[in-house]
């Protein structure tokens, strides 16, 4: 007995490769940057990875309000825009951890720099 070729199974392909987003402003240097690091987590991955290589529930745990899939979504994008490495320990399913690249260290000026206005700004409202 044959079975129709729409009932084989084929094996996955795999994910498809990434491209990384385009610049919303082409040429804008400062649509580039907020493309790749802007929103309201990215900094925030940036700055706890910074501290040390973190597996996914680690960074959960230090970024209490992001959502599993949120979180997922901007880590593939961090990837992406090679600001962040992902590497898997050990044997399948492996265990994975996030840590920055050399790029994504090249951030961290700017990361210090908002968290710095980020304390001024709240001091300001409190006065």
């Amino acid at each position: 007995m044959t079975l129709p070729v729409s009932s084989i199974k084929k094996a996955p392909a795999g994910n498809p490769p990434r491209l990384r987003r385009p610049n919303p402003v082409g040429g804008c240097p400062l649509t580039a940057a907020l493309a790749a690091i802007g929103g309201k987590w990215k900094l925030i991955i940036v700055y706890w990875l910074a501290e040390s290589a973190k597996h996914f529930a680690a960074l959960r745990q230090a970024i209490p309000g992001i959502s599993q899939k949120v979180l997922a979504q901007q880590l593939r994008e961090l990837v992406n825009d090679g600001i962040v490495q992902r590497q898997p320990k050990g044997a399948i399913p492996a265990p994975v951890e996030y840590s920055l690249t050399d790029y994504g260290r090249s951030v961290m000026p700017l990361v210090d720099d908002v968290r710095l206005w980020g304390r001024a700004h709240m001091e300001r409202e409190h006065t």
